[in-house]
């Protein structure tokens, strides 16, 4: 697979070459003779060197690399140029054989095309054109890309049934509220059910269109088409029109006395009896092929075997259903899996439909019979056709605490392995017995180890990730070395802090009821657990600590005589313990220098210990007896005369103070022995709550979501040396990789280095977690129960062997990881960077020195003498190479200078980069991973030390069939986006993303089975993919966005893509309104080529109905919607429009029966309260709410509504919207590189300009025309209210288009920023383009390349662009006739007028451009008296026509308002005609036109900008609104906003 390159995208290729090769192998091995030579079977190929490579892999890969050649860079149409899945295509066909083998070099496989030819050799005749026509293998029959919009209806063929079927059910709803009562059990009557029957006609019409427009669209393809397939086409389409005629034949005689039409149609065939019955034969014979799809629907493994089937009968019929593929077939789910999708889509379809009828339809029946009885005649404008008509779950770090401790028997049943003599549960099971097992599981030694591993791994990632400080991560952590003599559970600090000394309180205010105290203790599980804790470690300690023989007796006294009084409860009533304080501090002093460990401390240790002796026996200890023991214990080995109470005061001060009575300092100190003392000392001293451990909101979300997990249904995790291995690939293009210390300490613009971003916001992790969890896993599994006892840290720190003839644990617990994770960067400029001597280069070689396990695969470009000796010149060769740090050089001191090692080199046809950048990054490097599984890491995504932990666990996935059907082919992963705290832009786009990849990505894995590949961190099998065309689709264009379409391969080859809870992985998102609207744009264009593409098609023809409506509505049927939601905004305004201006809307209101119509006035004025804003919000207040309770979840959603978030989300409709429709109509989709770096700065308006002119300014702008022209001519007989009520949503809309971009740039209305600005922008409009001018300098040059979609849109687009472009002029034409002088005449001659009006400013126009032109240079003063005679022209007109015919303000308003349409409209279309335009000599006339418009749009949006920019409040209220978040995080935003520079010249000279 090797030397396969970019034929891996290719499978059935590959398949060929196999097979081939195969049958060559077995027919050597078994001694076969050759028919032709009579020798035994050689290689076609032969054996020397690179056979392989020159003669198979590289024709093949000259043909691919011609036909990307002929796309011009994507730029031609799909229709014209072979992309991988073409030529892949070609190979499912028997055409294919023609190849042979050996290949034949003339096969028409290999012919290029006419242009191509054309192109290589301009002498050829026609002759040779003609047959390299013929002969070119052209694309697929199956299916031709094409932008149209019907081509999204025709992608999916049940889509179109789905429209067929909502039109059938609102037409009947329609026919039911329309007569009789408008109950729905109308139906039933007679007349009214007839009617309904109709819908069978329009069912057969939009199915005659249907096959019209499969043939319309198929015919590029059909040259390469075979007769059965074109048989196919004109048999469906004779059949859709014989059904238009027969069916609405035989419904005209089921009438006795039929309606119009019906009896328009009986007139043509004669009027002779009804016969019902023949139009019921009709209809049962056209729903036949339903009811049959019905059936085989209801038993989906049936219509498996059909798929499947070779049968003749079976082949023809499915011949006549769908095309007959190699991929697309045995798609179809498990009979439950169908019934959970099927109920989901019936519930949802049953809801809308009621909704539909009662709110939409029925309230709306009466008013539009009212409308149509009304007879209007006087219209406001000229009228053409005056007669015609006119009509369970851990949410916060509390419930963790609370569930604390059932953690560590959740640990066990799911990241340890199971033991062969101990069944585990999972699941719900697990759940519910956790607290049952506790006492037999977390009490365990070993179990208790591991817990203690595992949790503290995790623990110390946060601190090295620097999430907690040292206090906090000693308050988290539990012991590492299990402490034998405690016997009992020692939980993380952090759960027991305080309760030390509430405990001694209690306590010493107990008053002897022991009952009592040891209730209340034992009422708090934790508070025991520390009381005995501290108890068991103080006797410990003592008993270390004290090494005197007649010491260690008292010791041994004082104990025996206690912990019977614990046992029985009785020590209170027995002991006082109001002296307990006193003890207490005492010890803690004694553990202040037991953590010092200093010789010099002893005496004082010494002294301590006699203090305590005294508070416990004459303090604490009540009977005398006790005392009296103690002392006479004290006294045994010193007898004297003296006093007996001088006597044993001296005696006390003599213990502990001779030599080795106590053992202080403690040598060895052990890491052991220091743990326990740090422990212990936290454990007494910790007199606040650690309610607020930890108090990084990062940290704890991370702990709670881990928690949780745990408690989720997941496969049990097998041994490391078990488990399926996998590999982690991410594709590197030249992001940065490593910052040097200046870049991380020098200012942008703003004043802010990157270092401080990074320290305020997040840091910065990497994917090698991985490895670090499986040694820590592989030594849990391996480990001894000494070692695990000892802890992993002990053996991680060991580094020497144990034995010399046996390898150490640590080095097996590496050596095991290693063979079950690779990680592999593919660095594609890698090979070109070191050689360049490129910085990044080094800090690539220095990643592979810190991680020795990180492997970078590059393509290396080489230039090798020819193998041709006739030239003299050297080749470019290409290498895929795989490297790895070398060995540390002794000699050197500083690693880096270490150099890599390359561990493979495969020699490649030819460039790898044939089309889209990534997917080919990532083919050349697929061959270097390795295992069952390949995780596809981006370069903003972020991994976690607990997560890794379960990822053997996820592994396991790969081996159970999840729908019963099938195994997993790609595991779904959710994903945290980290970067939603930076601005209220990153933390709405986070809230949005993040309800898309948790709870989104759930609905479509389980029910709906319509789950693909997102780009996300998913895990594939690999074997699988790596055989069928890879983990991407690399096609330029068309595959634009690459990963989604691995899901989509990935069903259609009957895989199974899944989604699962449990683990989780980091990603940054885009943090910047431009860089958010590039990225959306992105995904647009992609989805606009998804809707061309071949893989939509055959899953809309392939899935059963409710399938396919999932798969649509969750791909590209969400921005389909979205631009039909926009054009319903055009289309409602642009009939209210209609309606004013032509004086329908004033007649229709003085009818009174319509004026008071309610109903009437609710429908029109319900839409404002949908605002499309705020429903993109709601996914995310679900997801919240699910995973941090509702409450939460509602305070965010009003806090997302106060930081304006339905702002943002109505102008990010209007770039989904912009792109996806472009892409449809033009194509010209392009990936847009959104810079993921330090974005939080000030845009300035030039660049908000470029990037928004088009998708939102020029549409807002339109919109904002229409709203003035109908409240303007409307005002007169409308209510105010009414008025707000219909247009308040698209007022928003407008403002939000127009103004969001610099609402949400940073520093937007700082003053100076303004003026700077404005000079910037000026400059920028009027410098001229030219060659080589980018279009950041030159207006001119941006404005052609805004155009350039158009030059390859083809004559569709063209007349299409053309058709959209005839809206502008309606203004003018309904406008005119509202003149003041025009206002007594309706004649055409006043719209004839106007036109002269603009001719002859387009004249005047053109003069002034020509002087400019040819008298500006030499003949100044004849040009300045020329636009002087020209300007006092002007103004003489202006003056007579206000003074005669009486002009008005408003007419002079209204003038503006009706040419300045109609001159973008010329713009437009001069534009989409540019190629005549040119011939003509206008192209400079519309691009100084054009200039105009653009300098009045710019003014129109600057002037509100630069005039909010003198009030200071403004851009403080800005500031606080767009970085609120930033804010609670501690981000200085006055720091970054306020352009203050720090001098940095004393630090630069140091």
């Amino acid at each position: 697979m090797g030397e396969a390159a970019n034929l891996r995208f290719m499978p059935e290729c590959l398949c060929y070459i196999y097979h081939h090769m195969a049958f060559e192998l077995y027919g050597m091995l078994a001694g076969n003779v050759s028919p032709m030579t009579g020798e035994n079977v050689k290689p076609a190929y032969g054996g020397e060197k690179e056979a392989f490579l020159t003669k198979v892999v590289t024709p093949i890969y000259k043909v691919i690399a011609k036909e990307a050649e002929r796309s011009k860079k994507g730029r031609s149409k799909h229709s014209q140029w072979r992309n991988y899945d073409d030529i892949n295509e070609y190979f499912w066909s028997v055409d294919c054989f023609r190849l042979g083998w050996p290949m034949r070099a003339d096969a028409d496989f290999f012919c290029l095309s006419t242009g191509q030819n054309h192109q290589n050799n301009g002498s050829q005749n026609q002759e040779s054109k003609q047959d390299s026509r013929d002969r070119w293998v052209g694309k697929v029959p199956i299916f031709v890309s094409q932008y149209f919009f019907c081509q999204i209806i025709l992608l999916y063929l049940q889509l179109y049934e789905i429209v067929l079927k909502l039109v059938h059910f609102y037409q009947a709803m329609i026919i039911v509220a329309w007569n009789g009562t408008g109950e729905p059990t109308a139906v039933f009557s007679s007349d009214v059910f007839k009617k309904v029957l109709s819908v069978f006609i329009t069912a057969a019409i939009l199915k005659l269109g249907q096959a019209v427009l499969d043939v319309i669209l198929g015919w590029k393809a059909q040259r390469s088409m075979s007769f059965h397939v074109k048989l196919r086409y004109i048999f469906k389409v004779v059949s859709a029109a014989a059904w238009v005629i027969v069916l609405p034949v035989t419904y005209a005689y089921t009438w006795e006395n039929p309606p119009g039409f019906a009896q328009t149609i009986k007139s043509w065939f004669g009027n002779n009896s009804s016969s019902p019955s023949l139009f019921i034969l009709a209809v049962i014979m056209y729903l036949s092929p339903n009811m049959l799809a019905a059936i085989l629907f209801l038993f989906p493994f049936i219509r498996r075997f059909l798929e499947r089937s070779n049968y003749k009968i079976v082949m023809l019929m499915m011949w006549w259903s769908q095309p007959r593929l190699y991929v697309g077939r045995g798609m179809h789910e498990s009979t439950f899996s169908l019934f959970k999708y099927t109920m989901f889509w019936v519930l949802l379809i049953v809801t809308k439909l009621a909704f539909s009828y009662y709110i939409e339809i029925k309230p709306l029946v009466a008013p539009t019979k009212a409308i149509m009885a009304v007879r209007i005649t006087n219209f406001q404008w000229h009228e053409f056709f005056p007669r015609g008509n006119t009509h369970g779950y851990i949410r916060t770090l509390g419930m963790l605490r609370s569930r604390f401790q059932s953690l560590p028997a959740a640990f066990n049943a799911s990241l340890i392995p199971e033991e062969k003599t101990e069944p585990k549960k999972k699941g719900l099971k697990a759940t519910l017995s956790l607290s049952r097992k506790l006492a037999s599981i977390s009490n365990k030694g070993k179990e208790a180890a591991r817990f203690a591993q595992l949790w503290n791994k995790i623990i110390t990632s946060f601190r090295e990730e620097d999430l907690i400080s040292n206090r906090e991560m000693d308050l988290l952590l539990v012991p590492y070395w299990a402490d034998r003599d405690l016997d009992l559970i020692q939980w993380p600090p952090f759960l027991l802090a305080s309760k030390i000394p509430i405990a001694l309180d209690m306590a010493k205010d107990s008053n002897g009821k022991d009952g009592e105290l040891k209730k209340r203790i034992s009422n708090d599980d934790y508070m025991f657990c520390a009381v005995r804790e501290s108890y068991a470690s103080f006797k410990n300690i003592i008993n270390i600590l004290v090494q005197g023989a007649r010491e260690n007796r008292i010791i041994e006294k004082i104990f025996s005589e206690v912990d019977p009084l614990i046992e029985n409860g009785t020590i209170i009533r027995e002991y006082k313990m109001s002296a307990l304080p006193s003890l207490y501090d005492l010890f803690v002093r004694l553990i202040k220098y037991l953590l010092d460990n200093k010789q010099e401390d002893r005496d004082q240790v010494v002294i301590l210990f006699q203090d305590m002796l005294e508070v416990v026996t004459r303090d604490i200890m009540m009977e005398d007896q006790d005392q009296d023991q103690i002392s006479s214990l004290a006294e045994s080995n010193h007898p004297g005369p003296e006093h007996e109470g001088m006597n044993n005061l001296q005696t006390k001060y003599q213990l502990f103070a001779s030599e080795g009575a106590i053992n202080f300092p403690i040598k060895p100190e052990t890491e052991a022995w220091k743990e326990k003392i740090k422990r212990l000392y936290l454990l007494l001293t910790t007199k606040e709550s650690a309610m607020d451990v930890p108090s990084n909101l990062e940290a704890r979300r991370r702990m709670s979501f881990f928690s949780n997990s745990l408690f989720m249904d997941m496969p049990l995790a097998p041994k490391v040396r078990n488990m399926l291995s996998f590999s982690v690939l991410t594709p590197y293009y030249t992001e940065e990789v490593l910052f040097s210390l200046r870049d991380l300490e020098e200012p942008n613009e703003d004043g802010v280095s990157i270092l401080f971003y990074l320290q305020k916001i997040f840091p910065v992790r990497g994917m090698m977690y991985y490895r670090k969890a499986l040694e820590l896993q592989a030594f849990l599994d391996m480990a001894k129960d000494e070692d695990l006892m000892e802890g992993y840290k002990a053996v991680e720190l060991n580094l020497e062997d144990h034995s010399k003839g046996e390898r150490s644990l640590w080095a097996q617990c590496q050596a095991v990881s290693d063979m079950k994770f690779t990680y592999v960067v593919s660095c594609q400029q890698y090979g070109i960077h070191k050689r360049s001597g490129d910085p990044r280069a080094q800090d690539i070689l220095r990643l592979m020195t810190t991680y020795p396990s990180l492997r970078v695969a590059y393509i290396d470009e080489l230039e090798e003498p020819s193998k041709d000796n006739s030239k003299k010149v050297n080749e470019k060769a290409y290498y895929s190479c795989l490297v790895k740090a070398a060995l540390p050089n002794s000699k050197s001191s500083d690693p880096v200078q270490n150099l890599d090692q390359i561990i493979y080199k495969i020699k490649l046809p030819g460039p790898a980069i044939l089309g889209e950048g990534k997917p080919e990054n990532q083919n050349h490097a697929i061959i270097f991973t390795r295992g069952e599984g390949l995780q596809t890491i981006d370069m903003n995504q972020d991994n976690y030390m607990e997560e890794a932990l379960k990822m053997r666990n996820l592994l396991q996935e790969f081996l159970k069939k999840h729908d019963g059907v099938r195994y997993p082919t790609i595991l779904g992963l959710r994903e945290h986006i980290f970067t939603g705290s930076v601005s209220s832009l990153a933390w709405f786009m986070s809230n949005q993303e993040t309800s898309f990849v948790t709870i989104g990505q759930r609905l479509l894995a389980n029910p709906l089975k319509v789950r693909f590949h997102y780009g996300h961190p998913d895990v594939f099998d690999r074997l699988f993919h790596l055989t069928r065309g890879g983990v991407s689709k690399a096609s330029k264009v068309i595959n634009l966005s690459e990963d989604i379409f691995a899901g989509f391969n990935s069903t259609l080859r009957e895989g199974n893509v899944t989604h699962h809870e449990y683990i989780q992985v980091g990603k940054g998102r885009d943090v910047g309104l431009n860089q958010i609207s590039m990225f959306e744009a992105k995904i647009a264009n992609g989805n606009g080529e998804q809707t061309l593409s071949r893989d939509i098609y055959r899953l809309g023809h392939r899935f059963d109905f409710f399938r396919m409506l999932s798969c649509y509505f969750t791909t590209i049927g969400f921005y389909f919607s979205t631009l039909i939601t926009v054009l319903t905004v055009y289309v409602f305004l642009y009939g209210r429009l209609y309606l004013v201006l032509s004086g329908l809307e004033e007649g229709l209101s003085n009818q009174p029966g319509i004026r008071d119509n309610k109903p009437l006035q609710v429908a029109l004025a319900s839409q404002s309260f949908v605002q499309i804003g705020f429903l993109m919000a709601l996914p995310m207040l679900m997801e919240i709410g699910l995973e941090r309770g509702f409450r939460t979840a509602l305070s965010e959603f009003i806090l997302m509504q106060l930081q304006l978030a339905p702002v943002f989300f109505t102008f990010s409709l209007g770039t989904k919207t912009h792109y996806y429709g472009r892409t449809l109509l033009h194509g010209g989709a392009k990936y847009r590189p959104t810079g993921r770096g330090f974005v939080v700065f000030h845009a300035k308006f030039a660049d908000n300009y470029r990037l928004y002119s088009r998708s939102h300014f020029v549409k807002g702008i339109e919109l904002m025309i229409l709203l003035l022209v109908y409240q303007i001519f409307g005002h007169t007989y409308r209510s105010a209210v009414a008025y707000v009520l219909i247009t308040i949503s698209m007022w928003f809309m407008v403002g939000t288009w127009l103004f969001a971009p610099f609402l949400f740039n940073p520093s937007g209305f700082e003053w100076q920023k303004i003026v700077d600005d404005w000079t910037d922008w000026n400059k920028w409009i009027s410098n001229r383009g030219g060659i080589g001018v980018p279009s950041e300098k030159s207006w001119e040059s941006w404005w052609e390349e805004e155009q350039e979609h158009l030059h390859h849109s083809g004559k569709r687009g063209v007349i299409a662009e053309i058709l959209l472009s005839l809206r502008f002029f309606i203004y003018q034409y309904g406008l005119v006739y509202h003149l003041n002088i025009t206002k007594n005449t309706k004649s055409f001659l006043v719209y004839g007028i106007s036109w002269l009006v603009i001719l002859l400013i387009l004249f005047v126009m053109k003069t002034v451009s020509v002087g400019r032109r040819r008298f500006s240079a030499n003949f100044q003063l004849v040009f300045r008296l020329i636009k002087g005679m020209i300007f006092l022209t002007f103004v003489s007109i202006l003056v007579t026509l206000i003074a005669l015919p009486h002009m008005t303000v408003q007419d002079i308003i209204v003038c503006i308002l009706a040419f300045m349409p109609t001159g973008w409209g010329l713009i437009l279309i001069a534009q989409a005609c540019k190629p005549l335009v040119q011939r003509a000599g206008f192209w400079g006339s519309v691009r100084t036109l054009a200039r105009g418009y653009e300098i009045v749009m710019g003014l129109l949006l600057f002037t509100p900008v630069a005039f909010l920019a003198w009030f200071p409040f403004v851009s403080e209220f800005q500031t606080r609104m767009l970085f609120n978040q930033a804010f609670s995080r501690g981000l200085q935003i006055s720091r970054i906003l306020g352009g203050q520079r720090k001098d940095r010249s004393s630090r630069n000279k140091e």
